[in-house]
């Protein structure tokens, strides 16, 4: 009787041991989470290669935690009425502490490799810590939850700790995204409350900084430089920390276009490391580095309201599309010219109204004028043409002045160089032209500023390239 006794009362002994055990090594795991900040200081400079290259793949892996976390609270849930779903959350819930602790680590390898810092970086990586410490604590409420013991600890963590990862994931947007992605294109009147902020605080809210530079620096660099990350030390999202300049010193040198960093950064070439914006984001414009240099040579000032040798087009409202006629007799047509031609004329709708659009992409090489030609018959209907990297030349454009409703046209990557560009003037509707990587020369896309209607030209890689930068009065919508 007293062996039975015994060998009963080892296993609660048994449990309570192991039970030890567990709080002491989480414990210890707590402990050296909560060091990571102390222990991997961000000092704001880019460290070893690999770091970088490893940390790249947070943004991948911190995806997997995120479904694994909010997908444990679902099967408690539905698992009271199905045990076999419960039996299964503490899995779930095991898997997302690993995951969270995975993705944890290659985040701080990626604040600390790429050298990125500031305020949301930290609160990002506070909240990662979190995120993994609720996760591993739920893990050990639970099995004395499941017992019936500790009803209400379990639940409250696992709630708090959904409410962690909702946070540390807003953090996160924050970092890719920017601070300003959900006001930028906020109403006026609710911009107008300071609760929003106003990176333009320091600078008059008419002058030519507020209305034309500070919005480049919002859509190209801010989500890099900006209160959520300040790579580089520097900020551009106010006027006053854009001339504080970041750890190299000042990026804006007052009347010295040539002296100042960011200027120069700007206009390196894109395969260069130091070129900004970097990581793949879009370059500024042309015109856009044309007004950053004309602000930078004229004083740098935060209240002139207009620059020298600096004309900007005036607002103008958008011009209705005219509808075109119903095409829908000659389908016949369009279906035996596409078998012959290989090119494909699109419906841009279900409404005949809508017009269609002429894609050559899938046949580019053999696509040339003749072929073009053979398509007049339906010019009327044609409200966009897909013309890019075909064989078509300069002689293409006495077709393309019979495309009457003609909007966009793409010719990126021919060989036209713009003589004849005059006839496309004709062409009422159209807004939008793509030249870029073809030899369309500066004096030919000159003639493009009589078309009062085009306001999207785009001239990159071309000779005339040069020239969409330095003159807007004459390229007053190049791209």
């Amino acid at each position: 009787m007293r062996l039975r006794e015994n060998s009963a009362n080892r296993v609660p002994r048994s449990l309570l041991e192991d039970r030890r055990i567990r709080w002491i090594a989480a414990s210890a795991a707590i402990a050296a989470l909560l060091a990571i900040p102390f222990v991997v200081k961000l000092d704001g400079r880019p460290h070893a290669d690999w770091q970088q290259f490893l940390g790249r793949f947070h943004v991948l892996a911190v995806h997997l935690p995120i479904g694994l976390i909010l997908l444990a609270p679902l099967l408690e849930i539905f698992g009271a009425s199905r045990p076999a779903l419960r039996q299964s959350a503490g899995f779930v819930l095991a898997l997302g502490f690993a995951a969270c602790a995975g993705s944890l680590v290659l985040g701080v390898l990626l604040a600390y490799g790429s050298g990125e810092t500031g305020e949301t970086v930290t609160r990002h990586m506070w909240g990662g810590i979190a995120v993994t410490i609720g996760s591993l604590l739920c893990l050990l409420a639970r099995p004395a939850w499941e017992s019936g013991a500790m009803r209400v600890v379990y639940p409250s963590l696992l709630t708090c700790l959904v409410c962690t990862l909702v946070w540390t994931a807003h953090e996160g947007g924050t970092i890719t995204r920017g601070s300003g992605y959900l006001t930028r294109f906020m109403p006026a009147p609710l911009k107008s409350f300071s609760v929003f902020g106003n990176s333009s605080a320091a600078a008059s809210p008419d002058s030519f900084y507020a209305q034309h530079i500070d919005p480049v620096f919002e859509a190209r660099c801010v989500s890099c430089h900006g209160a959520s990350k300040r790579e580089g030390g520097l900020r551009l999202d106010s006027y006053d920390r854009l001339m504080r300049g970041g750890r190299d010193g000042a990026v804006i040198a007052s009347g010295r276009p040539d002296r100042s960093l960011l200027l120069t950064r700007v206009t390196l070439p894109a395969n260069d490391k130091h070129f900004m914006p970097a990581e793949g984001r879009p370059p500024m414009k042309p015109e856009e580095i044309a007004w950053l240099r004309a602000w930078i040579q004229q004083g740098a000032s935060p209240t002139a309201t207009a620059l020298a040798g600096i004309s900007l087009p005036q607002a103008r409202k958008e011009i209705p599309a005219e509808p075109v006629g119903d095409y829908s007799a000659l389908m016949p047509d369009i279906r035996a010219m596409q078998a012959a031609q290989g090119a494909k004329l699109v419906a841009v709708s279900s409404k005949p109204s809508d017009g269609l659009i002429l894609s050559a992409v899938d046949v580019a090489p053999s696509f040339g004028d003749a072929q073009l030609q053979q398509f007049v018959k339906f010019a009327p209907y044609i409200v966009e043409a897909e013309l890019g990297r075909t064989a078509v030349t300069d002689a293409s454009f006495d077709t393309l002045a019979k495309f009457t409703h003609l909007r966009a046209l793409h010719l990126e990557g021919t060989a036209v160089t713009g003589a004849g560009i005059q006839k496309l003037a004709a062409l009422s509707q159209l807004t939008y032209l793509n030249l870029s990587g073809t030899r369309v020369s500066a004096a030919a896309a000159g003639q493009l500023a009589a078309m009062k209607n085009l306001t999207h030209v785009y001239l990159f890689n071309t000779p005339a390239e040069a020239s969409a930068g330095q003159n807007q009065s004459e390229l007053r919508g190049a791209q």
